[in-house]
């Protein structure tokens, strides 16, 4: 078999980028979110987390459902 390095280099960093975006943007909605006093008072990062995959799960549908 052929391996192309740089083909796996590259979707190591597509998955870091990704990775990294997403706590990015989950950080940014949570401070937005909170100060803007639209959290309840009980959530914390860790809620935030999952509605940002939900976010991504529903795009990702989205985009699998229009194909």
């Amino acid at each position: 078999m052929d391996f192309d390095k740089s083909d796996n280099y590259k979707k190591l960093g597509k998955f870091i980028g990704f990775v990294v975006m997403f706590f990015i943007f989950t950080t940014i909605l949570f401070f937005v979110l909170k100060f803007f006093e639209k959290l309840p008072s009980t959530w914390g990062y860790l809620h935030i987390i999952f509605v940002s995959s939900a976010i991504i799960l529903a795009g990702k549908a989205i985009n699998l459902w229009l194909k």
